[in-house]
């Protein structure tokens, strides 16, 4: 019997997840893309139509709205659900899964949308409705988290008896001549980047000032890069399942340019999430930013250069210290030139997609709710390579 997958999200990510699922279409079965703006989905679907021959369904949905969600389940009858919409939607998005038994898988972790927080918290606690639900939740098949979070499993099962440290380094050095603009939606982008940082060492999490620490990471086919620590949900999660793990942190790389716009947007009360009043209308500043900056979806055919996004751990094997680099090097015109995207969204769409074949296919398989490394990381490692996102790995 054919599977059904239903994809909710139209933006950059949701593109490259609808295309790169119609590529396997004989495990994703007949494909529904669906979001609140229902003209996105059927420009996307009109794009693979013409480049890959292959026919997606459209439909429009309020992913706030569980009943909506529900009805549209019930519709369709997915076998799982993809959702790659606002985390801000996750909690309404596993509701509706729980109440039509459908597998679900996301991208990134919950957060509120008023607070400038995410963590896994809430969508832990619906373990058990899953579990008695008698279906699976595959939280953060993204790249970080996702792809990162394999790499680390991978590591603990092949190269080491202990990993006692583990550095994240994400790296786009992409160009899209833009003086400022985000790769991903930009509230989320601002919101996470402007936020005090924090790491894990020796069982206590340890705070920073935004941009307070930086190093300077070499990374392959890109070079030397300012790379400032953020706080990272992937962490919050591998703290849980990594034996030996003494200290993890998380690095992304940003331009002086970048730095100072944000900065300037930052002083001036742009980033602000609480609604203000302007001219007798109610308006959040940071959503009223949203409006004026280029949409990211739009970025793919101007933007030049590459990502590369991997992991570094220290550790033990057989007595001896060891240490491993696994990375993964995307370009983006390859990207926009396969899926009309550029490598942000490439890199975020491809994981979701593998993740959710590998539940489709039963290769990973479970009653609850789940993060990514705690499955065998080796077919996912097999796909990536299959799939567009071949990696690497260097030891010492």
């Amino acid at each position: 019997m054919s599977k059904k997958t239903l994809i909710i999200g139209a933006g950059g990510v949701g593109n490259v997840v609808a295309f790169k699922c119609a590529m396997n279409s004989k495990t994703f079965g007949e494909i529904t893309l669906a979001s609140r703006t229902i003209d996105k989905c059927n420009k996307i679907a009109h794009n693979i139509k013409e480049r890959l021959g292959v026919n997606i369904q459209t439909d429009s949905v309020d992913a706030d709205n569980i009943d909506e969600l529900v009805a549209l389940f019930n519709e369709i009858k997915p076998n799982i659900v993809i959702n790659v919409a606002l985390p801000y939607q996750d909690l309404s998005i596993m509701d509706a899964c729980i109440k039509c038994g459908v597998d679900y898988l996301d991208t990134a972790n919950y957060e509120h949308p008023d607070s400038a927080k995410f963590e896994y918290k809430e969508q832990w606690a619906r373990d058990k409705a899953f579990s008695e639900a008698k279906i699976m939740g595959l939280l953060g098949s993204g790249f970080d988290p996702g792809v990162t979070n394999v790499f680390c499993a991978y590591a603990q099962k092949h190269y080491f008896d202990e990993i006692h440290t583990i550095d994240i380094l994400d790296c786009n050095a992409g160009d899209h001549g833009y003086p400022f603009a985000t790769n991903f939606n930009p509230e989320i982008n601002l919101r996470e980047v402007s936020a005090n940082g924090r790491y894990w060492e020796n069982g206590e999490w340890i705070e920073t000032k935004p941009m307070e620490i930086m190093q300077v990471w070499d990374y392959p086919e890109v070079g030397e890069k300012d790379s400032y620590l953020l706080y990272h949900e992937e962490m919050e999660s591998l703290i849980k399942h990594i034996k030996g793990l003494k200290r993890i942190r998380f690095f992304m790389t940003f331009g002086e340019s970048y730095l100072t716009h944000m900065r300037c947007l930052e002083n001036v009360g742009m980033l602000g999430i609480e609604e203000i009043e302007h001219n007798g209308c109610k308006i959040v500043p940071i959503q009223f930013l949203k409006t004026l900056l280029p949409d990211p979806a739009s970025l793919g055919e101007r933007t030049k250069g590459k990502t590369n996004i991997g992991i570094y751990a220290k550790g033990i094997k057989d007595g001896k210290e060891k240490s491993v680099y696994i990375y993964q090097v995307s370009d983006h015109q390859k990207c926009y030139d396969e899926v009309m995207s550029q490598a942000v969204s490439y890199t975020t769409g491809v994981p979701a997609m593998i993740g959710a074949k590998l539940v489709l296919q039963g290769i990973w398989s479970g009653k609850g709710v789940f993060n990514m490394e705690q499955f065998d990381p080796d077919p996912f490692m097999d796909e990536l390579n299959k799939q567009g996102l071949p990696w690497q790995i260097i030891e010492d």
